[in-house]
C-alpha cells in the first residue's frame, strides 16, 4: 500500500512540474508543440526571432488568431541558458491580452540576463473568474 501511495504522491509531483500549458508553444529553436488541438485551431505562433540587443538576447514572437471572434489568450516568455537550465521562471509571469477576430499581435521580450541562449514563447486561452 505504501508503495502505491508513493508511485502516486510521484507521479503527481512529476504532473505538476510538466511544462505543458495546455495551449501553444513555439520555441527559438523551431520547437513548436500544441498541448491542446482544439485551442491550436484558434490560435498560432509565428515569426519567431531571437536576436543580440545590448548583450541581452530579445526574443519576439506573433500571435496569430485564426478565428473571426474576439479571444482573451496570456503568453510568457521562458529562457534558457547554455546548458538548458531555465532562467528566472519564477519571476515571469503570464501577461494577458485580447485578440480580436483574426488580430495578429506581435510581443517581445528581454532576457533576463546576458546567460539567455534561448527562448520558448507559450500561449493558452485565459478564462476569468
Amino acid at each position: 500500500m505504501k508503495k502505491v501511495l508513493l508511485g502516486l504522491f510521484t507521479a503527481l509531483i512529476i504532473t505538476a512540474c510538466a511544462p505543458h500549458t495546455a495551449g501553444v508553444m513555439a520555441g527559438s529553436d523551431g520547437q513548436v508543440l500544441v498541448d491542446n488541438n482544439s485551442f491550436g485551431k484558434e490560435v498560432q505562433v509565428a515569426n519567431i526571432m531571437a536576436r543580440p540587443e545590448g548583450g541581452f538576447l530579445r526574443g519576439t514572437g506573433t500571435i496569430v488568431s485564426q478565428v473571426s471572434t474576439d479571444l482573451r489568450v496570456q503568453y510568457k516568455f521562458t529562457w534558457y541558458d547554455l546548458n538548458g537550465m531555465t532562467i528566472d521562471d519564477e519571476g515571469v509571469s503570464w501577461k494577458s491580452v485580447k485578440l480580436h477576430g483574426k488580430q495578429q499581435l506581435q510581443v517581445s521580450a528581454v532576457a533576463p540576463n546576458t546567460n539567455a541562449t534561448r527562448f520558448e514563447l507559450y500561449v493558452r486561452k485565459a478564462f476569468s473568474n
